[in-house]
């Protein structure tokens, strides 16, 4: 069954919706469908900009980690990186939670918009877990080294407002994907052939970073999954309790 709705919206922008509500987790099939329809429309002349979104409460809850190991880890990043490699402009509309792979997501497009009362976060190390979806690469491309060492270090979470403060996103909007769609719009009043070349010349040493980044990363976290503290991580969030480290 799908879980990625494609649609025409308007003035050559395409609305890529993810369709696994309400916390819309995501997996190998999930992200292969969903990076599948963003290449096709490489190829699809009548569209300039895409515009990413999901149903429900949330725009992306993550990855189930149950039973992963190294080989999975690193089959769902092939396909994460594949998102990386699309030539047209994504802007992403952000509602309710972005966790962890989830972020990760979101930082694969080139523009983000969210509500004011979203919720980002890069939670690994409050799970006892290694970052993921490049956001090695991405988070200090996007706010600068200090602030995603801090953001990683520490695992919290930001609200839209802060969101926008920091560049995490670019702007706030109670409706997030109608200002996606808006902005979108008005990259898509661009020259195609124009918006794909500039795009392919800024993004160019991005998709070499991701690469090199999600191999790295898959190695730590692939390290980190039979450690005690992962376990404890995952199920002190699984309990919403504070989570009892004990450094092994």
């Amino acid at each position: 069954m799908s879980c990625i709705a494609l649609t025409h919206a308007k003035d050559r922008v395409a609305l890529l919706e993810i369709q696994r509500g309400p916390n819309n987790f995501f997996d190998d099939a999930l992200l292969t469908e969903l990076a599948d329809s963003l290449l096709e429309l490489d190829e699809d002349k009548n569209v300039t900009a895409v515009v990413l979104c999901s149903e429900g409460k949330h725009f992306c809850a993550g990855a189930d980690l149950r039973g992963q190991d190294e080989a999975s880890i690193r089959r769902t990043y092939r396909q994460a990186y594949r998102l990386f490699t699309g030539r047209k402009p994504v802007v992403a509309a952000i509602q309710g939670a972005a966790v962890g792979g989830g972020l990760g997501l979101a930082m694969a497009a080139d523009f983000r918009f969210a509500a004011p009362d979203a919720r980002l976060t890069a939670s690994f190390a409050r799970i006892g877990f290694h970052q993921g979806f490049a956001l090695s690469a991405t988070l200090p491309r996007v706010v600068g080294a200090q602030r995603a060492q801090e953001l990683l270090y520490t695992g919290r979470a930001v609200n839209g407002e802060e969101a926008a403060a920091i560049g995490l996103v670019d702007e706030v909007a109670v409706g997030p994907r109608g200002a996606a769609l808006d902005f979108a719009s008005r990259i898509a009043a661009s020259a195609p052939l124009s918006v794909a070349s500039i795009r392919a010349t800024l993004r160019r040493q991005l998709v070499a970073d991701v690469s090199a980044a999600l191999d790295v990363e898959a190695a730590a976290q692939a390290a980190l999954l039979g450690t005690a503290d992962f376990a404890e991580g995952v199920s002190a969030s699984v309990e919403k309790r504070t989570p009892r480290f004990t450094g092994s």
